[in-house]
């Protein structure tokens, strides 16, 4: 059930390996391997990334224009983040993951149990490039599920309308999901490391860094050091690019990289750029 094997591979020291990642992995592997080989690791992971990154945000919305080094860069000044709206996200994500992501993890665990967990930690080139492909992947599906639930008034109602409850995002929103959303997401992040043979190490790497560029998309802040302000050639949205899309959700629909909104020519960032909301959404979605 625990996915904890008891047999030699799992005490097994890998002397011979000159990988940087070894220490890392053989520390992970041998001395938190109850926690690690556990099935519901990555959806801890998730939930503990998603607390920790997006509370340092949280502390900013409620001090406001009493943090002017910080509010400057504040997208939507107009509009403030209260304590009831950060308790709702993180009230929905608590339910969302006792009710919905638990069971499903106990389901997933019983049909198909996780392998044992290699001896081996993956070079720093395999970190990299899985990494790599799993954000472009997952970005890609994103952006087709987004699409189409965007352009279909029952898919958009039942399945992402509760994400645009709020104009401005903040950081607690982007775990504001339905629960078809959540399950979505928790099935390409189980199955995109599988069909691209990446480590376990490559996909926790993967979790928190794809955790914390959804957070950094619902900060409501452009910060000047964001990743998407780094990064050149505009290869990323960031936060400028999302809040957008919470104010008119026709535009910047990838959750990451922006060559697709590029492609099919529904990239913004300004206001002029701005195209019409779908008629059947509601002025405050």
């Amino acid at each position: 059930m625990w996915n904890i094997s008891n047999g030699p591979m799992s005490i097994t020291l890998a002397r011979h390996s000159d990988r940087v990642l070894q220490p890392l992995w053989d520390h992970a592997r041998l001395r938190h391997h109850g926690l690690v080989s556990s099935p519901f690791f990555p959806a801890l992971l998730v939930f503990f990334t998603y607390i920790s990154f997006s509370f340092p945000f949280a502390v900013l919305d409620l001090l406001g224009e009493r943090a002017p080094a910080f509010h400057r860069y504040k997208i939507q000044k107009a509009r403030r983040v209260t304590w009831r709206m950060m308790a709702d996200s993180i009230r929905r994500a608590v339910y969302n993951n006792i009710v919905f992501v638990v069971p499903v993890v106990l389901l997933g665990n019983w049909v198909m149990p996780a392998p044992p967990l290699p001896v081996l930690a993956p070079t720093v080139w395999e970190v990299l490039v899985g990494g790599l492909a799993m954000l472009l992947v997952f970005d890609t599906q994103y952006f087709v599920w987004h699409v189409a639930h965007h352009k279909n008034r029952h898919l958009y109602r039942w399945g992402h309308a509760i994400h645009h409850e709020y104009i401005a995002p903040f950081s607690w929103a982007s775990q504001h999901l339905s629960i078809l959303e959540l399950l979505a997401l928790g099935l390409w992040s189980n199955q995109d490391p599988v069909l691209l043979h990446c480590h376990p190490l490559t996909n926790w790497a993967f979790i928190v860094l794809s955790v914390v560029l959804s957070v950094e998309d619902h900060i409501g802040y452009d910060l000047p050091w964001s990743l998407h302000h780094l990064v050149p050639l505009g290869l990323f949205g960031g936060a400028a690019a999302h809040d957008m899309h919470h104010q008119k959700p026709n535009t910047n629909y990838a959750p990451f990289f922006s060559h697709w909104d590029r492609i099919f020519g529904t990239a913004a960032r300004d206001e002029d750029q701005l195209v019409e909301a779908l008629p059947w959404k509601e002025t405050s979605g």
